[in-house]
C-alpha cells in the first residue's frame, strides 16, 4: 500500500511539473504567419492587425523573414516608430531570418531599414503581456463587444476564439491525455 502511495505521489509530482513547463513554454511567432513576409504590406496596418490577434508573452520569439540583400529590421523606440526614423535604432538585424526574444512586458517597435518601406506600412508594434496575463497567453485577442442594455447574465456564451496564427503546440490535448492517464492509474490502483 505504501508503494502504491509513493507511486501516486511521484506521478502527481511529475504531472504538476509537466503542466507548469507546458504553460511556461515559449512560442515562436512568424510575422504574418508566412515566409518572406517582412516586406511592404498590401495594406498599411497589415502587420499590426496580425499582431493584435496574438497574445505574446515574456520568453516568446518573434521571427521576421525577408531578403537580407534588400531589407533589414530595426528595433526602435515609439517615437522613431511613429516617424519612421531609422537614424538611431535600438537594435539592427540584417540576417534574413531574424529571431527576436521578447524578454519583457512592454510594447516592442520594429520598422524596415529599407528606404521608404516604413512609410508604406512596413512596421510592426508587438505588445508583450505581463506575467499576470499568462493564463490567457497565446490565445487570440478578443475584440470588445458593444455595450447593450441587456444584462450580461442572459447573453448567450461567445463562440470559442480561433487558434493564434503562427503559434504551435497542443497543450490541452496533451494535458487531457495526462488527466486520462491519471484517472486510469487511480482506478487501477
Amino acid at each position: 500500500m505504501v508503494s502504491m502511495k509513493n507511486n501516486l505521489v511521484s506521478f502527481l509530482a511529475f504531472l504538476v511539473i509537466f503542466l507548469f513547463i507546458s504553460f511556461c513554454e515559449a512560442k515562436e511567432f512568424v510575422v504574418d504567419g508566412k515566409a518572406n513576409s517582412w516586406k511592404i504590406p498590401s495594406s498599411p496596418d497589415e502587420f499590426n492587425k496580425w499582431a493584435e490577434k496574438t497574445r505574446f508573452q515574456i520568453g516568446d520569439y518573434l521571427v521576421l523573414k525577408y531578403d537580407p540583400n534588400s531589407d533589414s529590421v530595426l528595433q526602435v523606440n515609439e517615437e522613431d516608430y511613429k516617424n519612421c526614423n531609422k537614424a538611431n535604432p535600438l537594435k539592427s538585424y540584417q540576417d534574413g531570418e531574424t529571431k527576436i526574444l521578447l524578454n519583457k512586458s512592454c510594447p516592442f517597435f520594429f520598422i524596415s531599414g529599407a528606404n521608404g518601406h516604413c512609410e508604406k506600412g512596413q512596421k510592426l508594434e508587438v505588445k508583450v503581456l505581463s506575467p499576470q496575463h499568462s493564463s490567457k497567453a497565446h490565445s487570440p485577442a478578443l475584440a470588445p463587444t458593444p455595450a447593450t442594455h441587456t444584462p450580461v447574465e442572459i447573453l448567450p456564451p461567445a463562440p470559442a476564439p480561433a487558434p493564434a496564427s503562427g503559434s504551435s503546440g497542443m497543450k490541452f490535448g496533451i494535458i487531457g491525455g495526462f488527466i486520462v492517464m491519471l484517472g486510469s492509474f487511480i482506478v487501477l490502483a
